[in-house]
């Protein structure tokens, strides 16, 4: 049976499939990444994973992958297959893409940056499904985005679209790592709002999913804080989609789990701040944490296109369905 090798890498652990041609998930396995052991242990862990993958799927199905995706954090060049860096793997220039090949006797290796593979698979067979532009934001300890057009995603000239944890809200705010302050992310990610509700309310173990619980019952030191999140990630989001103009944007990560407790006051926020902007549809994320996977099986799917060919650069191509569970199995 025709399927490719789907690997969603994150800080400590790996998400994996193996997806056939229809959408089939035929299996699925995580393992941990060794980041304890340092960069060199996670690539051969990526590697050792990947060719244990290509043994299953030939034992099992008949045939060993006929490509592989896989999404990577940090700072992505798509085009030469290259991990530029990742802070919380200690990379710089890591030859992914040729390094898989080999691993994987030469088939095709398709690498994408983590929040981009995500929004596609979102973009795709997700929340935005339909959708000729859209804008996916992932709210978590960061906050990156992925730009969608035409059932692609938008990576850049130089690999660095989307960066709107970056775009400034509170200019000579709190200091950002990327060297500047008031940054998004220091206002509205899920790690700034447990930051700040546990500074609010005395509790240093607390957490914004305790905020939102805390935000509902009413608690007024909670809604303070989340009003806050709220109004700064509303500003970004304008930003955004006064220069983007998506039809549909999706909010996913952490933070979004809250439901209509963060959505309802962020349409109302967003609504009061665009003026000649339309207005785009504000919509809860579907894929949950399955979506790099997801997207990277997309990868490896574009690769070989519909016909078993790779398509013509630019080109989306016919992606599979919405993926069914055939079985789950954890090595």
């Amino acid at each position: 049976m025709r399927h490719v090798i789907a690997l969603d890498v994150g800080g400590t652990g790996m998400k994996a499939a193996l997806v056939g041609a229809d959408g089939t998930l035929l299996h699925q396995a995580r393992r941990a990444t060794g980041r304890d052991r340092g960069p060199e242990a996670v690539v051969g862990s990526i590697l050792g994973f990947a060719a244990d993958l290509r043994a299953h799927g030939e034992q099992h199905f008949g045939e060993p992958a006929a490509a592989a995706g896989v999404a990577v954090p940090g700072i992505v060049d798509d085009e030469r297959g290259v991990a530029v860096y990742a802070a919380n793997l200690g990379w710089r220039d890591v030859p992914l893409r040729e390094l898989l090949g080999e691993r994987l006797h030469g088939v095709p290796v398709a690498l994408g940056h983590d929040v981009r593979t995500g929004g596609l698979a979102e973009g795709r067979i997700g929340a935005g499904q339909g959708a000729d532009r859209f804008l996916f934001v992932p709210l978590g300890t960061g906050i990156a985005g992925a730009i969608g057009i035409g059932g692609s995603v938008e990576a850049g000239a130089h690999g660095f679209a989307g960066e709107i944890g970056h775009i400034v809200v509170r200019p000579g705010g709190v200091p950002c790592p990327c060297g500047q302050h008031g940054c998004l992310e220091r206002y509205a990610s899920a790690s700034a709002v447990s930051e700040a509700w546990a500074a609010a309310c005395g509790d240093p173990e607390a957490d914004a999913a305790d905020c939102a619980k805390a935000v509902e019952s009413g608690d007024a030191r909670a809604v303070r804080v989340w009003q806050d999140a709220v109004d700064a990630l509303a500003d970004g989001l304008v930003t955004a989609l006064t220069l983007l103009d998506p039809r549909t944007l999706i909010v996913g990560g952490g933070l979004a789990e809250a439901g209509e407790t963060l959505f309802s006051p962020l349409r109302t926020a967003v609504e009061r701040r665009v003026t000649f902007q339309k207005l785009p549809s504000i919509v809860p994320a579907a894929l949950g944490d399955t979506a790099g996977c997801l997207g990277a099986g997309l990868l490896a799917w574009d690769l070989l296109g519909t016909d078993g060919r790779r398509p013509a650069a630019g080109r989306p191509t016919g992606a599979p369905p919405a993926p069914r569970n055939s079985s789950e199995v954890t090595t």
